[in-house]
């Protein structure tokens, strides 16, 4: 049996153990909570995202990382990383005509440390918040990132 065979006849195999135990449903928030969606301004959009619980914040347990200064806004990247065991994240930023950027549900027990990038059009500030499994505490962090040249045509 050639390396590449094994390799594929093994990983299936894993795939057929594992995958029965883990639930990796996402949820559609466009559908679930489509207001959220619609706002332009932050404080609304966690608002309708989570509702109006306390917000912690706790650079240990909960922050990302963004660029000070994005020299183009269509391509900023974002790095989220938490201890806690969230149930989703949401990143939502005022330069945009609707805060909220996107939504990531998170399976059980997952380590956060995730990569992606968001388009912003102009300086603004940039907010995360984590909602914890089980308890539904929130937590947030902010930053304000300076956009040389727009990444929405501008």
């Amino acid at each position: 049996m050639d390396r590449r065979k094994f390799l594929g006849v093994g990983l299936a195999a894993f795939a057929a153990i594992v995958a029965p135990t883990t639930d990796l449903r996402a949820v559609n928030f466009r559908t679930t909570m489509p207001k959220a969606w619609e706002v332009e301004k932050t404080a609304d959009g966690i608002k309708a995202l989570y509702g109006s619980a306390g917000m912690k914040t706790d650079e240990k347990l909960f922050s990302f990382k963004a660029p000070k200064l994005a020299e183009n806004g269509g391509s900023i990247p974002i790095t989220v990383k938490s201890s806690l065991d969230l149930e989703s994240f949401a990143l939502f930023q005022d330069a945009n005509p609707r805060c909220l950027s996107c939504v990531f549900s998170i399976p059980a027990g997952a380590i956060i440390d995730y990569d992606f990038r968001i388009k912003m059009r102009q300086t603004a500030f940039v907010t995360v918040v984590g909602k914890v499994r089980g308890t539904g505490a929130l937590y947030m962090a902010t930053k304000e990132i300076d956009v040389s040249i727009g990444g929405c045509g501008g």
